[in-house]
């Protein structure tokens, strides 16, 4: 099985240690997580002044209380980026985990225009990945590029709609990603997402999945987007190509949702506008040999990201913890890595790191899902441990 070896230089944001870089450590000591500031090529321990990054981000400056926190210094960040891999730790000491926590875990589909197609591919293959090719050469030659300069919810796109309806080619994705409403869902559930450097899962029955790369935001209880990270929603396109109504399964399993390394705040050096610029690189590194390098551009996404969080967030639905929300992402992998005309899928050991300038990289290592670390350590399990440690009141 492939090893992952997490650096500090290819681990951090291309400024380094210049933004206020939140995250998470498990302290073995203390039996539980810890959240910390990385600063001065070291992470501090400031749970004392903020026992979770939800109620960080609570804060009215989040950056600036960040920046602001004393804590104990844990070790320096290059110590415990080698202690994070599961297959290379020491339990007596520090590793990294996702930097959220209590926050609810959302992602908007079908935001890029490519992956507006490919979902519509899913669904007429029935999640048989060996037919996904002429159907997209057959809807390419319906729509073209009209697809990707259409607004959703706009007059143009209300005609567009009609004129596919016309032509029997219609679809439930396009509804999403044509009419005024974004799909918005639940990826997974608060505390259950992995960091870098862990073992991320991918069901062992589906013949086709991929990463999806994307920016996620963080979002407090009031809608006030704080900050962005960085993440890998895993799919299973078989599942969800063979039914929307599977969906949750396509999403949601063991160690499916990667976000990190960290939370990076919005401040003077990092702002909304610079996720909307962003270049989201990806690249998988199979033991087999096989690479492959790809990508996502903010810049072509369909909906703002104000407008996604105002369709999170708002009088009809709250979040009193605050939420994560991936964007989606323009990625989708259609060229074959083994069969010819089975297009890609994953193999266990493949090793995904997802990367952008002001937000570092994710790397990850695939396994089937029952294989990755099981899910232990929820809500509950956490505010008994912050009890005990005399960071929360018992009452």
């Amino acid at each position: 099985m492939a090893i992952v070896r997490l650096q500090e230089e290819t681990t951090l944001p291309r400024d380094g240690f210049t933004g206020a870089l939140v995250g998470r450590v498990w302290r073995p000591d203390a039996g539980g997580p810890s959240v910390v500031i990385a600063r001065d090529g070291a992470l501090y321990d400031v749970t004392s002044a903020f026992a979770t990054v939800s109620a960080l981000c609570e804060s009215p400056d989040p950056a600036a209380a960040a920046r602001q926190a004393k804590g104990e210094r844990l070790g320096s960040l290059a110590a415990i980026l080698a202690n994070t891999p599961p297959d290379r730790r020491d339990p007596n000491r520090p590793w990294l985990i996702a930097p959220i926590d209590l926050q609810a875990i959302k992602a908007a589909g079908v935001t890029f225009a490519a992956s507006m197609i490919e979902r519509v591919i899913e669904e007429r293959a029935r999640g048989e990945s060996a037919a996904a090719e002429a159907i997209r050469r057959d809807f390419a030659q319906r729509v073209g590029g009209e697809l990707a300069t259409v607004k959703p919810g706009s007059p143009a796109a209300e005609r567009l709609k009609q004129a596919l309806v016309e032509a029997g080619a219609w679809s439930q994705y396009l509804e999403v990603g044509l009419g005024p409403d974004a799909e918005i869902f639940t990826k997974s559930q608060p505390m259950s997402a992995i960091g870098t450097g862990a073992d991320a899962g991918f069901h062992a029955a589906s013949a086709w999945n991929n990463p999806e790369p994307e920016v996620v935001l963080a979002i407090n209880s009031r809608g006030a987007i704080v900050g962005a990270t960085l993440g890998n929603d895993v799919n299973l396109r078989d599942f969800e190509g063979r039914s929307a109504l599977l969906l949750g399964k396509a999403k949601d399993q063991n160690a499916s949702c990667a976000i990190g390394p960290f939370l990076r705040l919005f401040d003077s050096t990092f702002t909304l506008d610079d996720v909307r610029n962003a270049e989201i690189g990806l690249s998988i590194e199979g033991e087999d040999g096989y690479r492959l390098q790809g990508g996502s551009s903010m810049a072509r996404i369909s909906r703002d990201p104000t407008e996604l969080v105002a369709q999170l967030i708002g009088a009809s639905h709250q979040y009193p913890d605050g939420a994560a929300l991936f964007l989606g992402t323009m990625f989708a992998p259609v060229a074959d890595r083994d069969t010819p005309g089975r297009g890609f899928t994953h193999k266990q050991g493949d090793l995904v790191t997802v990367s952008t300038e002001k937000l570092g990289a994710l790397t990850n290592r695939m396994r089937h899902c029952q294989d990755c670390e099981p899910w232990r350590f929820g809500v509950g399990a956490l505010m008994q441990n912050l009890a005990r440690r005399g960071l929360i009141g018992t009452a």
